[in-house]
């Protein structure tokens, strides 16, 4: 019995053996080609990861204002006397030139006193000759007197040589009251021309009459009269050279200078154009707290009306050639960092210290050298140690 027993035992122990050889085999191979699928699994997980590579570049930050075109000369053209419209030979949209007669008052009165000026002045000159006639026949008799009284005296009485001496003085001061009288009535005549003068109204320089405020008939009050009712003839505005004016805030002042270049929009007329500042203010309005400032701009063909808005922008602490990165490669942190990529692809984290910043750019000071590749946007699934594949990307910003 005992031997069939070991008989039967012997083939189920063989078969536990080949059982265990087979397991341990198989775990080993199992867990062989798990290990090589789980390095090739993590060698297929590097990420792509966008780089920029740092250069350097001009900076310069952008300030923009909104602007408004002026007339560089305006105003409401108003008589110097007062009198009836006579005739107006201009109307809105009409072009003028310097000295232009435009427009001729009535002034009867005025006419009237310059008459009666000429004839004082024509009687003034009456009575000077008279007067000098006089001057000379008592000067006459009173040299001769004097002469004989010089050769015989006593031969003529003192008295008869007084008066004469009295009768020349009087014709002496007759004549010289008839000669400032003279001088008067020519001053007299002087004022009234000028006067006169003033019927015909003129351009004080050429430009375009914007508004008309009389017709003929209307009765024009002088405009040096402090009455309320004084009724300017026209507007006249210079428009073939205008002003642009727009206000600088607070905050901006002390960057702003004369001559400092700036880019000009018009978006009514889709048109560019470059200028020179012309002239600050200087004062801060304290309502607004903005200085104004002001750019002289040529108009020949008056295609900008005043009115019309533009943009005017400026750079400002332009910086050449200054080392910079795009500000999404930047964490938004109190000292900002940036991730580089090592010869080995691997990120590295570094603190940056920034300059100038534009909407698109920052300058780095120190960090970064020209010629690393620096991770470019979001971080999300990016941190300090991880290896990458680098795409090398070309950000094309403002």
């Amino acid at each position: 019995m005992k031997s069939q027993k070991n008989k039967r035992s012997t083939p189920l122990s063989i078969v536990v053996v080949v059982c265990l050889v087979l397991g341990i085999f198989y775990v080993t191979v199992v867990r062989k080609n798990q290990g090589e699928a789980s390095k090739q699994s993590l060698g297929s997980e590097e990420k792509v990861a966008p780089v920029v590579r740092v250069g350097t570049r001009d900076l310069g930050k952008e300030l923009t204002f909104y602007a408004e075109f002026r007339p560089f000369q305006e105003i409401d053209l108003h008589s110097k006397v007062a009198g009836f419209l006579e005739w107006i030979n201009v109307d809105v949209g009409d072009n003028v030139r310097e000295g232009q007669v435009i427009a001729k008052l009535e002034i009867p009165e005025l006419e009237s006193e310059s008459e009666r000026a000429f004839s004082v002045q024509r009687r003034s000159e009456e009575e000077i000759k008279h007067a000098q006639v006089v001057y000379e026949e008592a000067q006459t008799i009173y040299e001769r007197l004097s002469a004989v009284e010089k050769a015989q005296p006593n031969l003529i009485a003192r008295q008869e040589i007084d008066t004469a001496s009295s009768r020349e003085k009087s014709a002496s001061s007759a004549l010289s009251s008839a000669k400032e009288q003279a001088i008067s009535s020519n001053a007299d005549i002087k004022k009234y021309k000028s006067l006169l003068g003033y019927a015909n109204i003129t351009a004080p320089f050429a430009g375009v009459v914007t508004k008309r405020y009389a017709d003929k008939g209307a009765l024009i009050q002088a405009g040096t009269s402090s009455s309320t009712q004084t009724m300017p003839l026209i507007r006249l505005s210079e428009n073939n050279h205008l002003r642009l004016s727009f206000p600088v805030s607070v905050s901006h002042v002390s960057q702003i200078h004369i001559g400092d270049t700036v880019s000009i929009f018009i978006p009514s007329l889709n048109k560019r154009m470059e200028a020179k500042i012309s002239r600050l203010t200087r004062k801060v309005e304290v309502s607004t707290r903005t200085m104004d400032a002001e750019i002289d701009i040529n108009n020949p063909n008056m295609d900008i009306i005043p009115g019309v808005y533009a943009n005017v922008s400026l750079n400002v602490n332009e910086k050449k050639a200054a080392i910079a990165l795009p500000v999404d490669c930047l964490s938004h942190e109190t000292i900002p960092t940036i991730l580089v990529l090592d010869s080995n692809n691997v990120f590295i984290e570094r603190p940056v210290e920034t300059g100038l910043e534009t909407a698109s750019y920052i300058e780095v000071l120190n960090g970064v050298k020209a010629g690393d590749l620096v991770l470019v946007g979001s971080r999300a699934g990016f941190k300090a140690g991880q290896k990458v594949k680098a795409k090398i990307v070309d950000i094309k910003l403002g």
